[in-house]
């Protein structure tokens, strides 16, 4: 919970920075106002730590651009149409934006910019009255029109106008809600909620990209589950991942299996806690994130009654492997984040026969090439996908697990694991069997790769007189 004398506290401590003072001074000798807004003193209230500073001003940006230039060792204006420019001060890197006081359209979210005359008409257009604060330099005087400190008290998000009108200005905000839901561990406001659930079919007129980044944010948080439950029961993640919302299977009577949808977000938070534990430096794994989310998408496509009561869902790693990649193209990722997240789903089911019967060591050599770079996610992921609540179920596929981590540790050092080739290349192929480039060096080549797998390292002269001999039966 807030306590009020700490924040306060806090607000000076930010106000009397080093790069506040700076920029606060040359405002006001320059005759202008100037005010820490948005995020840096919401998190500087909650004791967060702040990172970029943005402040706003009412300098148009050509005045902005003249004040900071003898103070700041860079400067950029690629938000200049938006009356942002930034600038490095003291080695941080700050925006300073001239008052807004935008209007929509309501058919696209691009807004028509307009300047504002005043520090409140630019707050009231903010998303959240928690990031609707300010903080007048120098002074500092805090500037909250809209209840913002109430509600970062009470642990709330609410608009500060009426939900349908700020979230029909912008549709993104509605996203944003579910973010800063799981970012802050804030409930939403009850009329917000309504809000996006009512207008969640207008996510339409933003961007995939746009759709993507607010997604990636999210799941960065500690905890993601909180904001995609809201996305769910509102009907917003319908709009842009309808995978989720489809794991709510049906379960009748007759026919058992566990809460799919429930599962995935289990798995989700035991994915994140794993990879705190085994990664504790390191920040936020979104492509395995969105594996660990994602992971069962294919069990509703692949779902089958069987009689006596069992449900199967038959090569549902495949089937969700091929749908995460349509959907994840279609919001935009990048190619790398994509094909690890389709590897992970298709591999995510291979570790489970292991825990039935010890594998050779040839089994335990594809696993890890067919894993390649992803394999300490598919660690993670597959971990992460025990939620039984049977314990000795759990354990033993604890173990199990333990067990192959351990295996793959010393064929690794025995061998070099993680670069597995054919003991011979393509060139010395040829030159074995008096064959050109082409395909039957490929078939060879993979023979030679499987011998090498099976077998483990044969040697040269061995591997060359596995090759002739494979090379005769073929005829």
């Amino acid at each position: 919970m807030l306590n009020m004398a700490d924040g306060l506290s806090r607000l000076g401590t930010l106000a009397s920075s080093p790069v506040v003072v700076v920029l606060a001074d040359a405002f006001a000798a320059a005759g202008h106002e100037l005010a820490v807004v948005g995020g840096p003193v919401r998190d500087a209230l909650l004791g967060r730590t702040t990172h970029d500073l943005d402040f706003t001003t009412d300098a148009d940006p050509d005045e902005i651009l003249r004040i900071v230039t003898p103070i700041s060792t860079a400067q950029w204006d690629i938000g200049r149409a938006f009356g942002t420019i930034g600038a490095r001060i003291r080695g941080e890197q700050v925006e300073i934006t001239t008052y807004r006081a935008d209007a929509y359209d309501g058919e696209t979210r691009k807004p028509v910019v307009a300047f504002g005359d005043s520090l409140e008409s630019d707050l009231v257009r903010r998303d959240f009255t928690v990031n609707a604060m300010a903080l007048r330099v120098p002074g500092p005087q805090l500037v909250d029109p809209h209840g913002g400190i109430e509600d970062l008290v009470a642990g709330v998000l609410r608009t500060p106008t009426d939900a349908r009108i700020s979230f029909g200005d912008d549709p993104l905000r509605m996203l944003r809600a579910a973010r800063f839901s799981s970012q802050l561990g804030f409930a939403v406001d009850a009329d917000a909620v309504a809000a996006i659930a009512e207008l969640r079919e207008t996510l339409g007129i933003v961007s995939p990209e746009r759709i993507q980044g607010e997604l990636v944010r999210l799941l960065q948080t500690d905890d993601p589950v909180r904001g995609l439950r809201l996305l769910v029961e509102t009907g917003l993640i319908d709009q842009f991942l309808p995978e989720v919302p489809a794991l709510r299977l049906e379960v009748d009577e007759h026919h058992h299996h566990k809460d799919v949808y429930e599962h995935s977000l289990t798995v989700l938070r035991q994915a994140i806690e794993l990879e705190r534990t085994r990664h504790p430096d390191s920040a936020p794994d979104v492509p395995l994130r969105l594996a660990a989310l994602l992971h069962d998408i294919g069990k509703p496509a692949t779902r089958r009654l069987e009689p006596g009561g069992a449900v199967t869902f038959h090569h549902h790693d495949v089937k969700g492997s091929r749908m995460a990649r349509k959907r994840l193209r279609e919001l935009r990722f990048d190619s790398a984040t994509i094909e690890s997240v389709a590897l992970l789903i298709e591999l995510h089911l291979r570790f489970f026969g292991y825990a039935e019967g010890a594998w050779t060591d040839a089994a335990v050599r594809r696993y890890v090439r067919d894993a390649g770079d992803e394999l300490e996610r598919l660690h993670i992921l597959t971990r992460a996908d025990v939620t039984t609540r049977n314990k000795r179920k759990a354990t033993r596929l604890r173990l199990a697990y333990d067990d192959i981590e351990r295996r793959i540790d010393e064929l690794r050092a025995q061998e070099e694991l993680d670069a597995i080739r054919p003991e011979l290349d393509g060139n010395q192929i040829q030159q074995i069997l008096g064959i050109p480039p082409g395909r039957e060096v490929g078939e060879a080549y993979r023979f030679l790769l499987d011998l090498r797998l099976d077998e483990g390292v044969l040697g040269p002269d061995e591997s060359e007189r596995r090759l002739r001999e494979w090379w005769a039966a073929r005829g």
